[in-house]
């Protein structure tokens, strides 16, 4: 599909009740894809999506319009949209040990890159601590200072062993052995690959 058309398509499984902060809704996209402007349509639909749960068809449309409109940030955000309803989300407040205490002297870019491990109280067969791998998104800044504090998005690398994490949980962030960062859960969310298509 070319990008009109996939625009088009998301936007058929965005219910015409479902509207942004800012009362745009989907007849106003509508408007935008007639005019040709795809990428004020394709923010618009990001925003949709990003207030109500939509499925997995509506973020891969918006990944491949997104690509093929080349604006990487966009296409970055709806795969990553994509990954959390396959493997579910993880939203945390998130606060980086200080450059002096910790191994980390650079900023975390924000759009999902970085997967470092955390400990979220598993431990290993012999009794030893066990970490677990998740994807970080930190929202609504360009990057994470150390020393920062921010809200941050996980997706699991594996799904089940994040299971018995919960709201108010402390867990902590890992690049090696040290501890980068701490983390309270705010809210879990699982894997919602079982809803419908569209």
């Amino acid at each position: 599909m070319d990008v009109p058309e996939l625009l088009e398509s998301a936007s058929l499984l965005v219910p015409e009740e479902t509207a942004t902060e800012n009362d745009i809704t989907v007849r106003d996209i509508w408007d935008y894809l007639v005019h040709d402007e795809w990428e004020i349509a394709l923010g618009l639909l990001e925003e949709l999506g990003d207030g109500h749960p939509l499925p997995l068809t509506f973020w891969e449309r918006l990944a491949d319009a997104a690509d093929q409109l080349r604006l990487e940030r966009s296409s970055a955000w709806c795969h990553w949209r994509c990954s959390e309803i396959r493997n579910g989300v993880i939203r945390a407040d998130l606060t980086l040990r200080p450059a002096a205490e910790a191994r980390r002297t650079t900023p975390i870019a924000s759009h999902g890159v970085l997967r470092p491990m955390w400990d979220i109280g598993h431990l290993s067969p012999t009794g030893e601590r066990a970490v677990s791998i998740a994807r970080l998104w930190v929202e609504d800044m360009p990057s994470l200072e150390p020393g920062g504090r921010a809200t941050v998005r996980l997706v699991p690398l594996t799904p089940s062993q994040w299971k018995h994490v919960q709201p108010g949980q402390l867990i902590t962030m890992h690049e090696d052995r040290s501890v980068a960062g701490t983390a309270v859960i705010l809210e879990v969310h699982c894997p919602a690959t079982a809803l419908p298509a569209g």
